[in-house]
């Protein structure tokens, strides 16, 4: 039986999100096309390999076995596929690095820059996107490395090198003193139950935010969820309410000056922000090249 690498790929990223909408918007393919891929691969393995509805999706046990293979195989395609184009002598081929955009603008060009000097037959495929995104798209196989945040629990098979930490900050539009009162002061449950929030819909950012709201039994009034850092902070700078961010997307905005940034305490615990790779990866030459420069 002959199983195509798109569709372990595609297979793994489902696994890991356990949700067609952001797998397939991961995968860059439509839910139909995802859930026809996963499809054609059940049938050419006899099983099923995930229980759906309406509501949820999760891996049956025949899918949790097949999941180990999956990564296996994903794994040793990218070190046998390497190991052949090493024979060339000097490194040569391409690695493939996720990030969103904001860290794309710190932390690549210092990056890229040592490494195409040090490594120039080495292509490097950049995909830009939703930084909660990362993690799953490395365990995916979609992608060899990727620039994020460091979560709460980082998964075993996952190796982080830190870049830079940066605070998790709550933030207002500047024209707009509505929301000063908020600044400077321990939590107040009345204010901040009548403040809106701007939020992003998934992620450590708003495990962090509802894991505050929750130590003080406040409910947040959820004025909009969103995906992307950017996305909130030019919701926020139209003045629709407060939003939280990491420090350095906001430095990085095009709209920092339009925003000012609150006191609120207790602070928001900080992000660490590095880079993710499998461990079975670092056996590639290339991608052990690209790791080992990072200090």
């Amino acid at each position: 039986m002959l199983v195509d690498i798109r569709s372990l790929r595609q297979f793994t990223l489902l696994a890991e999100m356990l949700h067609f909408g952001r797998a397939s918007e991961a995968s860059r393919i439509s839910p139909s096309a995802l859930s026809r891929s996963i499809r054609q691969l059940e049938d050419q393995l006899g099983v099923a390999l995930f229980e759906r509805d309406n509501r949820s999706v999760a891996l049956t046990a025949a899918g949790e076995t097949f999941l180990i293979y999956a990564r296996d195989a994903l794994t040793q395609w990218d070190v046998i596929r390497q190991d052949l184009m090493q024979q060339a002598g000097e490194l040569r081929g391409e690695i493939s690095i996720y990030c969103s955009v904001t860290a794309s603008y710190s932390f690549l060009y210092d990056l890229l820059s040592r490494f195409r000097r040090d490594h120039p037959r080495i292509e490097i495929k950049l995909h830009t996107g939703d930084p909660d995104l990362a993690v799953q798209r490395v365990l995916a196989g979609y992608e060899d490395m990727a620039i994020g945040a460091r979560p709460n629990r980082t998964p075993g098979e996952l190796v982080f090198k830190g870049i830079a930490v940066t605070p998790l900050v709550f933030i207002a539009a500047r024209q707009d003193q509505v929301y000063a009162h908020l600044s400077r002061r321990q939590r107040d449950p009345l204010a901040w139950q009548a403040t809106p929030m701007i939020l992003a819909e998934t992620g450590l950012a708003r495990q962090r935010v509802d894991n505050w709201f929750r130590s003080f039994e406040v409910q947040p009034t959820i004025y909009a969820q969103v995906a992307g850092n950017e996305a909130i902070v030019s919701m926020v700078s139209l003045g629709f309410g407060v939003g939280v961010v990491p420090k350095i997307a906001l430095d990085n905005s095009p709209l920092a000056d339009k925003i000012s940034i609150l006191d609120v305490r207790p602070r928001l615990e900080p992000y660490e922000l590095g880079l993710f790779t499998l461990q079975k990866k670092l056996r590639n030459p290339l991608i052990n090249a690209f790791w080992g420069q990072l200090k």
